[in-house]
Order: C-alpha cells, then structure tokens, then sequence
C-alpha cells in the first residue's frame, strides 16, 4: 500500500494528453506506460537496499553524499527545493486550476489558469505554516478523490465505449502520421509516464524497518509495481475507448472529457474530484520536503535557515516560505504543464540515474556493511534501470534542448552556493 499510496497520483488524469501528443500511435502510448512500470520496479527494488543501509533522515541524499562525497549531496538538496519540489507544487497547481475553470465553463486556454493557480500555491502555504496537521488533513480528505475518479475511468472505458473512435482514429492525420523521430518523441512522450509513476521511491526507504526485508521487499515492490502498471495502463484504454487519440493528444483536461461523453454530468465530476485531488497533493508536497533540508542542514551542507521550526506553528517557515516562492516564479516562468513537467522531470531523473549507480559503489567499497535487503536480480535490475534512465536523459537533451540549458544552469549555481557558502566550512 505505501507502494502503491506514494506513486498513483493526479499525473494519469493530465500525462496520457502529453504522452499521446508526442508518439502519435495507440500501441505506443501503451508501450511506454507498460515500460514506466518496469522502470518504478527496478528503481524500487535498487534503492530498498540503501533504504536497509541508512534507515534514517535524507533518504536519497545520504545515499550520494555517502557515495559520492558532499558536493554530489548538496547538489540533490538544491535540486529537491528549486527543481523537483517546487516545480511540483507549480505544475499540481495549474491541473488544479484547469479543472476549476472547466468547472466554471471556461476549459482550454484559460486566461484566469495561471492566476489561480499562483492563488492556490499561496492559500496553501499561508494554510500550512499554522500547522503541519492541517497540510496532513487536507492530504487525508482529498486523497481517496483520485482513488474515485480512477475507478469511473476504467468503468467507463470498459462498459461505454465510444464506437466512433476507431473511425475516427483511421481517418486522422496526427495518428497516421508517425513522429519525425521515433526515439526522441519516445522519450519525450517518457516525460509523461514518468512523472505519473513518481513516487515510488518513497516506498523503497522502509526496507530498514520491514519485518522480514529480504522477503517482504520484493513481493511488496513487485505487487505494488503489478498494480500501479495494471491501473495505468487500464486508465489508458479506458481514454482511448472513449476518445479519439487526436482529442486527447489536445487536450488538458482528459479525464474530464472522456466522462463527458458517458454523460453530461460526468465531465463536471471528474474536473471536481480532480481539482481536490490535486489541492490535496499540494498541501501535502509543500511540508514534506523540509525533512531532506532538515537532515542536510544538520549535516552542515545545506541552509540552515531552512531547518528552522517555528516556535510556536511548529512548522519549516523558511522551507516553505522558500519552496512556494520558487513555485510560483517557475509557474509564471514556464507558464505550461508539458514545460514544467519537462523542466522537472528531466533534472529529477538524471538525480534518480545517479541514486541508481550508487549501489555499484557500495556493492564495491562497503561489501561487508549489513544490509537488512539485498537487490534482486543484482546486478541485472540496477543495470536496467540505469540504462533506461540514460536513455531518456540522452533523448530529451537533443528533443528538449531548453530544458536541458536550464537545468545546467541550476546544477552550475548550485555549484557556486556549495563553494561559496560550504565548502570551506567543511
């Protein structure tokens, strides 16, 4: 269940859009869904055995820093708060307010989708530095909405499927036209279903305090990595039974418009249940992250400030003063969900690639440390996920090329903030 909790999210109401608008081909879409599956599986059962070395705070900043000194894990950290974290909230965001103003009848291109959705990152953050258990609160009752509206997809998909599509379909030029570039558009379409099967990773940090780990892991990341594959790719044909691929491919608000065709009232309850879904991630993202600052900033390589709990709220003032800022100056900046997930997506994984390599390192320099979980299939499974990990980073510098840029400025002034604030004190 903490396999399955901390990976489906809101991305399978918004991704299956970015993924179709990219591969142009049904079996593709399914293809790249059934292969991010494979991807949380390998990563899962790779990083359960640093979760069994270093069962404490940091999670995958220890795993570098151990592995590949200071530097490496300062620069994960400063990824977290102005990349991974923040763009989250920005991109949960704007889901969120595009669903609001399907609700108030204005899909598509919106004027009112960034404004609200920079009014959404403040409500939040004002809410949840009075207390983290309101940020938990909000999580807990706007959770099991996604849990809703995945249940009335795949329903719907499976018992009202639009006899139009295939015509449809057939007589599409985007469909009947294949990418320029196989590979690139493959790996852009990867931007997708990765961010959707994000998450996964969280889970892999309890093999420290698993009854049993050496069993228990595997089944449990094995059957989570089962039925979070099962789901999306479920959710999927149910899009596809219901919607041409070219609408869906347009549009920001796919679960919406497929229930709209079931009926007139179903789009209007999937945009709600997915606007509450995403509110509730947000509230929850914004109060998570500071535990990695935390652990750094004990450490005495990240900001201290950040660290700081207030005395009475009892909550990250400064890490989440920060955090929101930065979410809303990459909303306004990027301005689209695609750029922003790209923006995120590909600096997150390149950190994810370099978390997977670390187990060689460990394998080698610490052969006799316990270890409560040791990686099946070692080392076929680390080595799979890796090479598909290099794979998309590969594709999406040459098919993402801005994204790229940006993300070499980010690791460049982290850089700078190591040696300019740090790197003496240590």
């Amino acid at each position: 269940m903490i396999a399955i909790g901390c990976t489906i999210g809101s991305g399978i109401f918004r991704t299956p859009g970015h993924v179709a608008l990219h591969v142009h081909a049904p079996d593709y879409v399914i293809w790249l869904w059934i292969l991010g599956g494979v991807v949380a599986l390998a990563g899962a059962l790779t990083f359960a055995e640093m979760g069994g070395m270093f069962p404490g705070a940091g999670g995958l900043y220890v795993y570098l820093r151990e592995a590949y000194g200071d530097l490496v894990g300062f620069l994960y950290g400063w990824f977290i708060l102005f990349c991974s974290t923040a763009g989250a909230i920005a991109a949960l965001a704007l889901v969120c307010a595009e669903h609001l103003c399907y609700l108030y009848g204005s899909p598509g291109d919106s004027v009112w989708e960034i404004p609200l959705a920079a009014g959404i990152i403040v409500v939040l953050t004002v809410v949840n530095l009075f207390g983290v258990g309101i940020g938990e609160w909000i999580a807990n009752l706007f959770g099991g909405a996604k849990l809703v509206g995945l249940v009335m997809i795949i329903g719907a998909g499976m018992f009202f499927a639009n006899p139009q599509v295939d015509a449809a379909n057939a007589a599409s030029v985007f469909v009947q036209t294949p990418p320029e570039n196989l590979m690139s558009a493959l790996a852009l379409g990867f931007i997708g279903v990765l961010w959707s099967y994000g998450g996964w990773q969280h889970a892999s940090y309890m093999a420290g305090e698993t009854k049993d780990p050496q069993r228990t892991v595997p089944r449990a990341m094995i059957l989570g990595a089962i039925v979070i594959t099962l789901v999306y790719v479920l959710a999927n044909v149910a899009y596809m039974r219901l919607l041409p691929l070219e609408q869906i491919a347009n549009s920001k608000t796919v679960a919406a418009d497929a229930m709209s065709h079931v009926t007139s009232m179903g789009g209007t309850l999937m945009a709600l249940l997915i606007a509450l879904s995403t509110f509730g991630s947000i509230g929850i993202y914004s109060v998570t992250s500071p535990r990695m600052y935390y652990a750094m900033a004990k450490d005495g390589v990240f900001f201290a400030k950040l660290a700081e709990i207030h005395p009475k709220w009892r909550t990250p003032v400064w890490a989440m003063l920060i955090q929101s800022a930065w979410a809303l100056f990459l909303l306004f900046f990027w301005g689209t969900f695609n750029d922003l997930i790209e923006y995120v997506t590909f600096l997150d994984w390149i950190g994810l690639m370099l978390v997977g390599t670390t187990i060689f390192v460990f394998r080698k320099k610490r052969p006799n440390a316990e270890r409560s979980y040791r990686t099946t299939f070692y080392p076929l499974t680390p080595i799979v996920f890796v090479a598909i990990c290099a794979w998309f980073v590969a594709f999406n510098i040459v098919g993402s090329w801005e994204k790229a840029l940006a993300g070499l400025v980010v690791v460049l002034a982290g850089i700078a903030a190591y040696y300019a604030l740090f790197h003496k004190k240590r």
